[in-house]
C-alpha cells in the first residue's frame, strides 16, 4: 500500500493558519465552538504547539467564570475541550465541569426507546421530539466515552456505548451501509431519507475515535468496528475524483463539501494504509480549500434535516464555519500523526 506523501513543515503551517483564524471567530457555549475547539485540541496533540493550548485555556477560563449555561446535546460538545484541557494541564476544574455536563446527559437529557438521546439544540424554539440525529454521535456519544474512560466512570462509558449502538441501529442503512441524517421514532421513518456527507463524516470520525477507548475484547468493539468498516467501504466508492464527497453522497449533482469530506477522511485514516490512495486525494483537496488567512472554504452552513435533496443542495457554503475549521484541523492533525501511529 502506498504511504501518504506530505511536507510536514507545510502541513504544520496550514494547521497554524486554521487555528489562528479560528480564534478570530466569535463562539459561545455551543456546537460550532465545540467542534472548532475539538479540532484545535487535536492540533495541539499533533504539533505540541503550546500557543494552541494557551488559546484554548484563555477562552474556556473566561467562560467558566460565568458558570455553565443551560445545556443541550449540541451544547455539551464543548466538553471535548474540557477533557483535552484536563489531560494537558491536570487542572481539576476542567474535569469537574465536564462531569456536570456528563451528568446532564445521563440524568436530564430527553431520551426515547432504550435510552437513546433525543437530539436537542440550544434554541428552545427548535424541538425535535424523539428524533435521533447522527450529529449526536459527535456531540454527546464520543464525549461520554471519553469522560467515562478518563474519569473511570462506568455509567458514562456504558451510556456512550448505548448511544453508538442505538444510532447505528436507527441510522445505518443495511443495503448501502451509509448513515441517514436522522430517525423519527414517532413516525418510525428516516424523514427525508438522505445520506448527508457531514453526517457520515460524524459517524466515521466518531467511531474511529471511539475504538481506541474500548477494550478489544469488549463485545461493543466488534459491533462498532464492523459498522465503521462497512461504512468506509461504501464511502470510498462515492469519492469524487477531486478527493471530496458530495454534500448528498448519492447525488453527483450536489456540491462538493469540505467539512464532511474531512470527517470521512479522518475515519479512513483509522484503518492505516488500506485507504491511503483515497486519503491522499482528500489531503490535497482539503489543504487547497484553506485560504491564506486560514479560513476553510466550501463548508456547508448548519443543516437541519431537510425535506428533500434540493433542500440540502440549497444550504449555502459561502461563510466560515466553526465545524469546518474543526473538522479540517482534526483530519490534518491525524495526517500529521500518521507516521508514528499504530492503527487498529
Amino acid at each position: 500500500m502506498p504511504k501518504l506523501v506530505f511536507d510536514e513543515e507545510k502541513l504544520y503551517e496550514v494547521i497554524d493558519r486554521i487555528v489562528k483564524r479560528t480564534f478570530d471567530m466569535d463562539f459561545d457555549w455551543d456546537w460550532p465552538g465545540g467542534v472548532a475547539f475539538y479540532g484545535v485540541a487535536e492540533a495541539y496533540e499533533a504539533t505540541k504547539n503550546e500557543e494552541y493550548l494557551r488559546l484554548l485555556k484563555e477562552w474556556v477560563d473566561e467562560r467558566l467564570e460565568d458558570g455553565l449555561p443551560k445545556l443541550s446535546i449540541n451544547g455539551v460538545s464543548i466538553g471535548h475541550t474540557l477533557l483535552s484541557l484536563y489531560q494537558a494541564t491536570g487542572d481539576e476544574r476542567y474535569l469537574d465541569t465536564a462531569r456536570q455536563m456528563a451528568d446532564y446527559v445521563l440524568h436530564e437529557a430527553p431520551r426515547f426507546g432504550d435510552g437513546i438521546l433525543q437530539h436537542t439544540v440550544n434554541s428552545e424554539k427548535d424541538v425535535f421530539p424523539e428524533q435521533a440525529w447522527v450529529d449526536t454521535m459527535m456531540m454527546a456519544g464520543l464525549f461520554l466515552l471519553r469522560i467515562g474512560k478518563l474519569a473511570g466512570n462506568e455509567d458514562y462509558f456504558e451510556d456512550g456505548l448505548r448511544q453508538f449502538h442505538g444510532h447505528e441501529e436507527f441510522l445505518q442503512d443495511m443495503d448501502t451501509n451509509l448513515y441517514y441524517h436522522a430517525w423519527d421514532h414517532q413516525a418510525k421513518n428516516h424523514m427525508s431519507g438522505i445520506f448527508w456527507a457531514r453526517g457520515n463524516g460524524w459517524a466515521a470520525l466518531t467511531m474511529a475515535k471511539a475504538l481506541p477507548l474500548i477494550d478489544v475484547q469488549h463485545p461493543s468493539y466488534m459491533i462498532i468496528d464492523g459498522s465503521l468498516r462497512d461504512l468506509l467501504s461504501a464511502l470510498v466508492r462515492l469519492q469524487h475524483s477531486s478527493g471530496l464527497w458530495h454534500t448528498v453522497l448519492t447525488d453527483p449533482d450536489s456540491y462538493l463539501e469540505v467539512s464532511g469530506s474531512a470527517g470521512i477522511a479522518a475515519g479512513l485514516l483509522a484503518k492505516g494504509s488500506l485507504y491511503h490512495k483515497y486519503i491522499q486525494k482528500t489531503l490535497s483537496a482539503v489543504t487547497e480549500a484553506v485560504r491564506d488567512d486560514g479560513r476553510v472554504e466550501r463548508v456547508s452552513a448548519g443543516t437541519a434535516v431537510m425535506r428533500d435533496v434540493q433542500g440540502y443542495k440549497d444550504v449555502p457554503y459561502k461563510r466560515i464555519q466553526g465545524w469546518g475549521q474543526g473538522l479540517a484541523l482534526t483530519f490534518l492533525a491525524d495526517v500529521a500523526r500518521s507516521t508514528s501511529r499504530v492503527f487498529q
